[in-house]
């Protein structure tokens, strides 16, 4: 039992299963706001997304591990600290790659298996390579977090081609960006340490706390769009994620104050976080009401 509970327990830290829960969530918003209820067809696609996300990111595990035993931050991970081998953890992200994909086709439709295919694609072939040329990566990198929403809207039943789509997968896009920076402002030299292009090297603290507003704010306006393209209602989720919005603009001000005190990086990374939460968190209730 114990051994079965600590297996359980490096697959979850493989799969980093606390981000692929969030990635299934963007995906179950996709689907309501397309299918405008919930019912036993969105189960498929949520496992199949749920375990797709937890191969690429055992795998990006497995690209990493050479870079994850330079930094604090990542030495612990199952690979580096030799918890699990190479080939063991790169036989489990591929065969779950595999069966995501083939789960998502079986239980939706070839277009949203695609998607989540691409996404896996992206992060893994196109995203993890460009990190070790780029510090500029994260602003392509973060098409990835628009894509399990897409994978949700037409698992649905909705259209490629509809403007509430591109909507809703910009505000997924933009506000990964800040989150990046976040971690530069926090962990910027192990990277540089690791032999990763950080932006630290470009820009001084002061400049990447601008960026960082800048890239909050302009994920806060999103909503404003969200709200007047239809897709948060009624208007009790309208009025919640403004307020929201407001609150978020106002805590993210606070990075321009000349206090002593060290910054906590952590600290607006959560508020973030809990702010992207209450904007899915609408989108998934919103069409059921």
């Amino acid at each position: 039992m114990k051994e079965r509970k600590n297996f359980l327990s490096l697959l979850a830290e493989l799969n980093k299963v606390r981000i692929t829960i969030a990635v299934t969530l963007t995906t179950l918003a996709g689907y309501t706001l397309a299918h405008k209820q919930i019912d036993t067809g969105v189960i498929l696609p949520l496992i199949g997304i749920f375990i797709l996300a937890c191969g690429s990111a055992a795998l990006n595990q497995y690209q990493e591990r050479d870079r994850d035993i330079l930094m604090k931050r990542t030495q612990n991970r199952p690979i580096p600290s030799g918890k699990i081998s190479p080939r063991s953890a790169a036989i489990i992200a591929f065969s779950e790659i595999i069966i995501g994909t083939i789960i998502i086709y079986v239980g939706s439709n070839p277009e949203a298996a695609l998607l989540g295919f691409l996404a896996f694609v992206w992060y893994n072939l196109i995203y993890t390579p460009l990190k070790r040329k780029t510090a500029f990566a994260v602003i392509p990198g973060s098409v990835i977090g628009s894509l399990p929403p897409v994978v949700g809207w037409v698992a649905g039943g909705g259209a490629l081609t509809d403007p509430k789509l591109l909507v809703l997968a910009f505000f997924f896009f933009i506000s990964q960006v800040p989150h990046f920076w976040l971690l530069m402002l926090k962990y910027g030299q192990e990277y540089v340490d690791a032999g990763y292009p950080s932006i630290t090297t470009a820009l001084n603290q002061k400049q990447i706390k601008r960026v960082t507003f800048v890239w909050t704010v302009a994920t806060a306006l999103v909503v404003l769009l969200m709200i007047y393209s239809g897709l948060i209602t009624p208007l009790f989720f309208e009025i919640l994620v403004l307020i929201a919005s407001v609150w978020l603009i106002a805590v993210f001000s606070k990075l321009f104050r000349k206090i002593s005190v060290t910054l906590n990086p952590f600290y607006y990374f959560m508020r973030l976080n809990y702010f992207v939460l209450t904007v899915i968190i609408s989108l998934i209730i919103g069409p059921l009401i």
